[in-house]
């Protein structure tokens, strides 16, 4: 199979390669999926930068990047069902812990960890699902339904808070976002309620304000330490701060007091670590929400698979109104 690997650390062009190397055959509980379209995202490009403290080598020999993608099981290892071939399915996880991931022709890897895709969403949608999907699901329904409480969206425009945005109106939310310029349409046609300026220099009175002066139930957070005093301010009593991020302040100044007679509840999202029934729940509310036609999964460009480098690039640049993939079949 044609593949896309790397066995140092270092800038796209310098590092990936594009290769012929055997496909692995399916062994017990595993399935071979043929790759349509290979999702990338900020932690593909980061681990293949080296850029995570304390790793000063890739943890394995030869590495496919990518954890995202979608496309065809071709075969099945022992005690899979023969009727999964054929299945249109999405990956996830698929280049944690693992050595090859989803940039090649095709992939081998655990039948749990390759979901049916609905036949009403794209192949393109379905390379989104894995990282960005996954933790929009997780961030607004972890604590449950939303229905009738208010949701903020911090960040609403990028991939995972348009996602979240979507999810969030679909389950029965009051959704506020923040985002400006072009995002702030892009989170007001997802379905946002009221989008604010991120930028604002009254941003928690505004959040307030849009909220008819009374605090908000949840809160998805992509920048924890740089939003954190925000949140604190507009979190309603016993409400929940879900953080996925917090790339521009990664050591905040935690405000324990006012959160603690809020009794605020601080979750921390790693979707790579989701246990099996968070993971199963979520996969559950998503799986329904795609097939219900509640989410829109933009895309910005399609690289082909030899131009991995530049679609790494494309990521690295950020300012993007959709998702980076590569055409992988």
């Amino acid at each position: 199979m044609k593949a896309i690997v790397y066995d140092r650390f270092g800038a796209a062009r310098d590092v990936l390669s594009l290769q012929e190397i055997e496909a692995p055959r399916p062994g017990s509980g595993e399935v071979t999926v043929d790759l349509v379209f290979s999702g990338i995202n900020p932690s593909d490009v980061k681990a293949r930068a080296g850029t995570r403290p304390g790793v000063t080598k890739p943890p394995f020999p030869q590495v496919i990047p990518h954890s995202d993608g979608a496309g065809v099981i071709s075969a099945v290892g022992d005690g899979v069902n023969a009727e999964r071939i054929g299945e249109r399915v999405w990956i996830w996880n698929g280049q944690w812990r693992r050595a090859y991931g989803t940039a090649a022709n095709q992939i081998t890897l655990p039948q749990d960890q390759a979901v049916v895709l609905p036949d009403n969403v794209s192949f393109e949608t379905g390379a989104i699902l894995g990282i960005p999907g996954l933790t929009a699901a997780f961030t607004v329904f972890s604590g449950g339904d939303v229905a009738g409480k208010t949701v903020l969206i911090q960040g609403g425009a990028g991939t995972v808070g348009l996602l979240a945005v979507q999810l969030a109106k679909w389950g029965g939310a009051k959704v506020i976002a923040t985002a400006r310029g072009a995002g702030a349409e892009r989170a007001r046609e997802a379905g946002a309620d009221a989008v604010i300026d991120y930028a604002d220099a009254d941003l928690a009175a505004r959040i307030l304000a849009a909220n008819s002066g009374q605090p908000v139930d949840r809160i998805v957070e992509v920048e924890f330490g740089k939003n954190i005093a925000t949140d604190t301010e507009v979190i309603a009593e016993n409400g929940t701060i879900c953080a996925y991020g917090s790339a521009l302040e990664m050591e905040p100044v935690f405000p324990f007091y006012p959160l603690l007679f809020k009794a605020v509840t601080i979750e921390i999202a790693l979707i790579y670590l989701l246990s099996e029934s968070e993971r199963t729940a979520t996969i559950k509310r998503l799986t329904r929400a795609l097939s219900e036609g509640a989410l829109n999964c933009p895309v910005e460009r399609v690289f082909p698979l030899a131009d991995c480098a530049a679609a790494h690039e494309a990521v690295e640049a950020g300012n993007r109104a959709g998702a980076i993939l590569l055409s992988t079949d």
